[in-house]
């Protein structure tokens, strides 16, 4: 793993953050502060070979600014709310991560894409927003069952093209640019621990008040 990681200063603001370190197609890690985000963290403890929780409950892609002078994000994900639910790929504004109590814990990953890369990866992106596609709870479950077996680069359960997670889902997007950010794993199976820790030369931010 050839990894350079920048800490900076925990009492900066999550807005401070992304204003400092967003760029294009750069990867986004959070470990949010639920108790499901929680038990996320704690399923990869076995990556470490300490039994470490992960400090990762989800991951995204960054879309830079709009003409809002906001930060987007690309993602998938469970966004539940009194009156609607979006279950899969989605837009949103960085603002749904800036509140240091429910997102204590923030990374950005720096893989150093070209310009042509960063279209690739962000082109595949909208096409999976413009069609759709879900987010996959028996993949998860599948991933939790290959990560339990250590058995990451094989698949369990039934294959859904149209249906993927959040780090899954970021692998997928920039495979399409032809990089492959955790090499030997099924992307089913590319969980958020996995793209902090990959193997290929980058470069992460580190905001953490743990």
């Amino acid at each position: 793993m050839t990894i350079h990681i920048e800490h900076v200063p925990s009492d900066w603001s999550n807005a401070q953050f992304f204003d400092a370190y967003a760029a294009p197609g750069r990867v986004g890690l959070v470990g949010l502060a639920s108790w499901v985000d929680r038990q996320i963290r704690k399923s990869q403890r076995r990556l470490d070979v300490d039994g470490q929780w992960s400090l990762w409950s989800h991951a995204f892609l960054l879309e830079g600014q709009r003409l809002d002078a906001k930060h987007w994000v690309l993602e998938s994900d469970l966004d539940l709310h009194s009156h609607f639910v979006r279950l899969g790929v989605q837009e949103n504004r960085i603002d749904k991560y800036l509140d240091a109590a429910q997102a204590p814990t923030l990374a950005i990953l720096d893989f150093g894409l070209s310009a042509d890369q960063t279209t690739a990866v962000l082109r595949q992106g909208l096409e999976l927003l413009g069609t759709r596609a879900r987010y996959s709870i028996p993949q998860v479950i599948g991933s939790w069952v290959a990560l339990r077996k250590q058995q990451l680069g094989k698949r369990y359960g039934r294959a859904d093209e149209r249906a993927i997670y959040c780090s899954a889902f970021v692998h997928h997007c920039y495979a399409a640019a032809g990089i492959d950010l955790v090499p030997g794993i099924l992307q089913d199976n590319a969980l958020p621990e996995l793209l902090w820790s990959s193997p290929l030369p980058h470069k992460a931010w580190l905001l953490s008040r743990a």
